[in-house]
């Protein structure tokens, strides 16, 4: 058994480490486990760790099976696959379990005796491809619908998912039911939604949803144009607020739309997201001239206009443009460069977690 050869390895890399076994999970002790490991303990008791194998892990099975044990020490679980995604490390960490892979990568832990830990090793078993890919922008509309804050603990159904984007005051094309469907079944997988008992679902680990879609987003798929302007502070505010009341479709991004939502970092450029159709009418009314070096104004021309989901609009008398939402605003940080990354963990600690756990949700 491949599993069992890696754990040896392992535990064979701990030199102190003497008069240990792996057998066998005994048949009379039904637990759903696969291997029966003793380590002897310095004041001469033992503990026991139960190793459940699986061939395709998911999170949202986890756990396999729920322990009730007798013993005077209490063992120590550990789950074992050929891959161990990190969404799957997670889950176990958060469970109190131990893991490993057969690439070795592994965090055992057994109190009072070791804590073994390695990552990073490329799989040597092929990793199952998702059922989704999260990158798109078709999927980027409905996780941008789950994650934000207005619509936290929101029952849904697959239907009501897919019809929610042509209700909206700026209708965006509606994901096909087939599309949601499968998002859906795979975040339902990575156990990041639950079921409600009248057959909706919701969602339910919001910020961890967050960093994996914020590590799928595809920020480079938006063209980026570099851009000069003599109209400064109050003068270019007014201009692009204008711009905005004529009906075009835009808004602040990125740097500038945090400096409203958690200002945190300051730097001198304006960035904007503009329609392709709309960029010569902004042209005009913010006098700006394209550029290839010295420019103090970036246009993103986006892919997709599901990056104008629900705008934030700001408070009544603001009077100025609105601003990408504070989970678009997160992402489009999170790739800009320069202090974006410090940028977006303000806007994360200040905005967005605070909107999540006034709706009871967390993680």
């Amino acid at each position: 058994m491949a599993l069992e050869a890696t754990l040896r390895g392992l535990l064979g890399q701990v030199t102190w480490l003497r008069g240990w076994s792996i057998r066998n999970f005994p048949p009379d002790l039904d637990h759903g486990f696969d291997l029966l490991v003793t380590l002897p303990l310095p004041d001469h008791r033992r503990v026991d760790l139960w190793v459940q194998c699986k061939a395709e892990p998911r999170p949202s099975q986890f756990p396999y099976s729920h322990v009730v044990s007798q013993a005077p020490l209490k063992p120590v679980l550990v789950f074992a696959a050929p891959t161990i995604s990190p969404r799957m490390a997670e889950v176990c960490r958060e469970s109190g379990w131990s893991w490993f892979d057969l690439a070795g990568n592994c965090r055992l832990e057994v109190p009072g005796l070791l804590q073994l830990q390695h990552t990073g090793r490329a799989p040597v078993h092929q990793t199952p491809k998702p059922i989704a890919n999260l990158s798109t922008p078709e999927a980027g509309r409905i996780i941008r619908a789950l994650l934000l804050p207005a619509n936290a603990g929101q029952r849904w159904t697959q239907r009501l998912l897919a019809e929610h984007f042509g209700k909206l005051e700026h209708p965006l094309r509606e994901p096909s039911l087939g599309l949601v469907n499968k998002v859906i079944r795979h975040l339902r997988e990575e156990a990041f939604i639950e079921e409600m008992r009248d057959g909706g679902f919701r969602l339910c680990e919001p910020q961890r949803l967050l960093f994996v879609w914020r590590d799928a987003y595809r920020f480079d798929r938006h063209e980026r144009r570099t851009c000069f302007t003599l109209l400064q502070g109050n003068k270019l505010r007014a201009a692009l607020y204008r711009f905005g009341l004529q009906g075009s479709l835009a808004a602040y991004a990125s740097f500038s739309a945090a400096d409203f939502q958690a200002p945190h970092v300051r730097q001198p450029k304006t960035w904007l997201y503009v329609r392709r159709q709309d960029f010569s009418a902004l042209e005009e009314m913010a006098e700006l001239k394209t550029v290839d070096s010295g420019e103090n104004a970036v246009v993103l021309i986006p892919d997709d206009e599901g990056v104008f989901y629900r705008c934030d609009g700001g408070s009544t008398g603001d009077h100025r443009m609105s601003c990408t939402n504070a989970v678009q605003t997160y992402v489009d940080l999170w790739h800009s460069g320069g202090r974006s990354q410090e940028a977006a963990e303000a806007l994360l600690e200040q905005r967005l977690k605070p909107e999540w756990q006034a709706k009871g949700l967390t993680g």
